[in-house]
């Protein structure tokens, strides 16, 4: 298998034994077996349909702002999106993004172009192509509303391009979810305005996440889906949960909503409290919460 990656993705980009610890906001995880820097469509196309021809666990990886990897690692290949994966281009109201683009990038050269409509994601940590599979959304903005198509890779490396109403975006959902996709690139649609009004608007934002996130700490942003006519920060709380810990995680005093590392907490710690605050918060509200985190690996 590794002869035939050799082919397609030189040496140096291949890499054994990586601590994904460094490749996820939340700061833990064990190792992947083999790290994989991607940097150019064609080698996607090169690579998933023999992965998949042989059966070979793999994941794609953008930011890793909404992944939990186990201390015991990924027994598999990690397909980390960089270098040309991560392109943003203009060309007047629209913004072309490769998958591996940050979010906020894509946001602030919005704003730097006079462009208006994405100034709700200035401030999510993740990259455009996650955004995209989980529709990502904060302050009453979400991908669905500035997509004009996403260009996609089957098993079989065949390309598509879906327009927004294929995309079957929902809450925290969209195609992506339930259909072996990979997110190439995007294509968002927005609207001409006046930049100085979109930076304070930008700004505003960015106040309010600082005064209401427990930014400070590594945490890969809301832990779960909003439940239907509940908040799950407030669940929580009213669960008794506010500052709850095990080990190095905890449930932020800030907002509940967030589960952070303190600084010393393990993929089993954070995962633990996750179980705990959804026991509690069924046995309390008959509610369930759904981890919006993406759990990777062996714990």
């Amino acid at each position: 298998m590794y002869d035939y990656i050799k082919t397609v993705i030189p040496g140096e980009r291949i890499l054994f034994h990586q601590p994904m610890k460094e490749y996820t906001t939340f700061r833990v995880g064990g190792e992947a077996e083999c790290l994989i820097m991607i940097r150019q469509e064609e080698e996607l196309a090169k690579l998933i349909p023999y992965l998949n021809k042989i059966e070979q666990k793999y994941f794609i990886l953008g930011n890793g702002s909404n992944l939990l990897v186990g201390d015991k690692g990924y027994r598999g290949i990690v397909l980390k999106l960089d270098g040309e994966m991560e392109q943003i281009s203009v060309d007047g109201t629209h913004i072309s993004a490769k998958a591996g683009a940050l979010l906020s990038k894509v946001a602030v050269t919005a704003r730097d172009n006079g462009l208006t409509g994405l100034e709700f994601a200035a401030g999510i940590p993740g990259s455009i192509g996650g955004g995209i599979v989980m529709n990502a959304g904060a302050y009453d903005g979400e991908m669905k509303q500035v997509v004009e198509s996403v260009r996609v890779m089957d098993c079989d490396g065949q390309i598509s391009v879906l327009d927004n109403d294929t995309m079957e975006f929902g809450y925290r959902t969209s195609i992506i979810k339930n259909r072996p996709f990979i997110v190439l690139e995007v294509v968002l649609r927005l609207a001409e305005g006046d930049r100085e009004q979109i930076s304070a608007r930008m700004e505003e934002l960015m106040q309010l996440r600082r005064s209401k996130q427990p930014l400070e700490y590594p945490s890969a942003g809301s832990t779960f889906k909003r439940p239907e006519g509940y908040y799950a920060g407030k669940l929580i709380m009213d669960a008794g949960l506010r500052g709850y810990r095990i080990g190095g995680a905890q449930v932020a005093d800030k907002h509940c909503g967030f589960i952070i590392n303190t600084g010393k907490a393990t993929a089993a710690d954070i995962r633990e409290v996750i179980e705990e605050v959804q026991q509690r918060v069924k046995e309390r509200f008959h509610v369930s919460l759904e981890p919006e985190v993406v759990f990777l690996g062996d714990f």
